[in-house]
């Protein structure tokens, strides 16, 4: 232990007796006696192997697709459904005119119209936080 206002003690500097080395890549003044990148003639520049993918986060993304799937499919089945059950003719008053459709095809071009000003609205959010 040493004495407040006293420095520390040094490490040491000679290659192969640093305690905090991980025993891959180069030091400044070359490879490191006894690691791969010595021993086997690897390449320049790289301080540590790359690391490999997790197993887990493939998995992770697997399951999320499945369940996109299955969230997918029960929606397709829902509309198809909400098809089938409002197929009677409507009045749809528009601005200067009225017109009759089927009440799918109303409800069809409603939601179209709110994915449409949802997409804008996230391209909008999306720029604005690139631009900060």
């Amino acid at each position: 232990m040493t004495a407040p206002g006293t420095p520390a003690e040094p490490r040491p500097s000679a290659p192969g007796t640093d305690p905090f080395a991980t025993g891959y890549g180069t030091t400044a003044s070359g490879p490191t006696a006894g690691t791969p990148a010595a021993t086997s003639g690897g390449t320049s520049g790289g301080t540590t192997p790359a690391p490999r993918p997790s197993r887990a986060g493939s998995a992770g993304r697997t399951i999320g697709r499945g369940l996109a799937l299955a969230l997918l499919i029960a929606v397709t089945v829902v509309l198809v459904l909400f098809i089938v059950f409002n197929g009677e003719t409507v009045p749809i008053s528009l601005v200067f005119t009225d017109v009759r459709a089927p009440l799918v095809v109303a409800l069809l071009i409603a939601a179209g119209l709110g994915a449409l000003f949802a997409a804008l609205l996230g391209a909008v959010l999306a720029a604005r936080r690139r631009n900060r």
